[in-house]
């Protein structure tokens, strides 16, 4: 029979080599704690040296406040910090608070910190191994800190079994070092592996005339990349004290993950469920669930208003009011997104010209209505008409006719010439200057609307930006006091599994108020009364079966009120102009009027493009003409 364990008290070295496994995960999260030191410090440059992806070496050089010996040894004693000088927890302006960094590096590597405080005669230096301290000892060091690192996880051996290569290690410190530097632009950073540097970042600073967002998004341009910066658009709203800045890529600009988006609290890198929520909330109109918008946030919220002692990795922050904070992420990214009417990534012209020169890699043009930003939004045509083009005072009501008139070519005994793509001649009489997305010059392969801007040419899905253009007419008229219905001279039946009809009816007077209205017709089927007048004819059975299946993933707590632009994307798909209509002038003319008066058109409901724009520039570049 065992004795009774007996409690006792753990020693010091061993109570911060246990803190180390929270704070200090693997070599990216001691290079995130010394880099915040050093900007709580008033850092203007933080350089950073590491060796095998840190597990050897790290070295964080920065030229902010030093300290004396004295300030040293106390900050290597656990829980010691000048950052709470009011010991208020909900008062945190700073990176850092909690005081167990560096003790908790000590107790599993080598340390050694070198510092000189302004208006020293020296340095001083104190190194730490496996947590006994030595005295401290004079140095020559400039002014500012070096904090050196060496052997990380040696007196914890265990630990190093989980490290990775050092190539992913090192990917895990870039990642670290690039989010602080985004929140931080004035501050230079650089990241060396000892043979070359990986990350070489100057100081921005506003340039004369502009304001603090440029120098912003010139640091995010040199981490996200140009093509990010280039599609970006600024972000800025205020709700109750709190203040959202920042910028977010336009819907076209996408990715098969998240990685791209980064959230800041006060200067601090977060990863919150709330925030990642709103975006996805905000962006759920304009993109298919499987991809993600690009987008750089920044919170600055009162200190009394988010907590930020949730996890010792400090990446976790509650908000007093996550609604308030939710609504205007949300909000601020909507108007965004309606601001940039139906501006398009340039990404998309980029890789269309690269079709034409494969293994280049053209800049991209700007975007159309790039000014600060903001796009055309909604834009208003030249007052006086144009021949042949219906007026825009019925904009929102469907293409007239668009099966009335033959689109195509035809011979004298009235036969389509089928296979040629249809030039309308009367249209070159019409100024292409007079309008953003040009006047229409073609139609091929009965899908795409060819049209003549100012300085080149725009290439138009046709079915894509007409499902937006139907988006936007049901979202309006729902906002106006509901959707006008016709009802159907035969009732449509539409056969489907119990569930998916329980599901149907269940959401049939929601449902009716869009401009649907279905009953039932036996334990398996659904009966389609009315439909939207604005799609005229449209896919019934195709309609009916993907709200079943939207219903299916949205749940029956949710009202289709929230996921409204997911109804109107499902019923504007069935109820646009399809890929194979043969289209005239006007229509073709009417089309690209209603895109440059319509927000969003720039995209489809899926996320994809509507139109691609080639610059004359570009074109003359790939006949050798500049």
């Amino acid at each position: 029979m065992t004795a009774a364990a007996v409690i006792r008290r753990l020693p010091e070295t061993l109570v911060n080599r246990i803190a180390a496994g929270e704070v200090v995960e693997r070599p990216a999260s001691a290079v995130k704690e010394l880099v915040e030191n050093s900007i709580d410090a008033g850092a203007k440059r933080i350089d950073v040296v590491i060796r095998d992806g840190g597990q050897t070496a790290i070295t964080v050089t920065d030229d902010g406040r030093g300290m004396t010996p004295e300030e040293i040894d106390l900050a290597l004693e656990r829980h010691a910090t000048s950052k709470l000088p009011d010991d208020d927890l909900m008062g945190v302006t700073t990176l850092g608070f909690r005081g167990e960094a560096l003790p908790s590096m000590a107790a599993v590597a080598r340390l050694t910190i070198t510092s000189r405080p302004p208006g020293a005669d020296q340095a001083w230096a104190v190194a730490v191994e496996g947590g006994r301290k030595a005295k401290p000892q004079p140095a020559a060091h400039p002014e500012g800190t070096r904090v050196e690192i060496r052997d990380l996880f040696y007196a914890t051996p265990a630990r190093l079994k989980f490290m990775k290569t050092a190539r992913t290690e090192q990917n895990h410190v870039v990642e670290i070092l690039n989010r602080l530097a985004m929140a931080h632009p004035e501050i230079g950073f650089t990241l060396s592996d000892g043979s070359r540097d990986v990350i070489k970042l100057n100081a921005v600073t506003p340039r004369l005339g502009e304001d603090a967002a440029s120098a912003r998004l010139e640091r995010l341009a040199g981490i996200m990349g140009r093509q990010f910066a280039d599609n970006a658009m600024t972000i800025e709203a205020e709700r109750e004290g709190i203040r959202l800045t920042g910028h977010a890529g336009v819907p076209t600009l996408n990715r098969g993950n998240a990685a791209m988006q980064f959230l800041f609290v006060n200067g601090r890198p977060v990863r919150d469920r709330l925030l990642l929520g709103a975006v996805r909330g905000a962006y759920r109109e304009f993109l298919a669930s499987d991809r993600h918008p690009l987008l750089a946030l920044f919170l600055d919220v009162p200190s009394d208003a988010v907590d930020v002692n949730v996890h010792p990795a400090k990446t976790e922050v509650r908000f007093r009011d996550a609604g308030v904070v939710r609504g205007l992420i949300v909000s601020a990214l909507k108007h965004a997104l309606a601001d940039a009417g139906h501006r398009a990534s340039t990404t998309v012209s980029g890789q269309a010209l690269g079709a034409f020169r494969p293994g280049s890699n053209p800049g991209g043009a700007l975007p159309l209505g790039r000014s600060g930003g903001g796009g055309y939004g909604h834009w208003a045509p030249p007052a006086r008409p144009q021949a042949g083009q219906a007026g825009l005072s019925d904009l929102y009501a469907p293409l007239p006719d668009l099966d009335s008139t033959p689109s195509a070519r035809m011979t004298e005994d009235g036969e389509i010439i089928e296979d040629t793509a249809y030039v309308d001649d009367g249209a070159q009489q019409q100024p292409a200057e007079d309008y953003p997305l040009g006047v229409a010059r073609a139609q091929v392969h009965a899908t795409y609307v060819i049209s003549q801007t100012a300085d080149g040419l725009v290439i138009v899905d046709q079915h894509a930006a007409h499902e937006r253009l139907t988006q936007e007419k049901i979202k309006t008229a729902l906002a106006n006091g509901g959707v006008n219905r016709q009802m159907l001279l035969i009732p449509e039946v539409v056969e489907l599994d119990e569930a998916a009809v329980d599901r149907l009816l269940t959401r049939a007077d929601e449902l009716g108020e869009m401009g649907l209205v279905i009953d039932s017709f036996g334990p398996g089927a659904v009966v389609v009364r009315e439909t939207p007048a604005l799609l005229g004819e449209m896919d019934i059975q195709g309609v009916i079966r993907d709200l079943a299946d939207d219903l299916a993933e949205y749940g029956e707590t949710i009202a289709l009120a929230e996921r409204i632009g997911d109804v109107c994307a499902t019923m504007a798909c069935h109820g646009s102009i399809r890929a194979g209509r043969r289209l005239n002038a006007e229509e073709m003319n009417r089309l690209l009027r209603e895109m440059e008066a319509t927000p969003h058109s720039g995209q489809c409901s899926h996320g994809r493009p509507t139109y691609v724009e080639l610059k004359l520039s570009d074109i003359e570049k790939l006949f050798g003409r500049r």
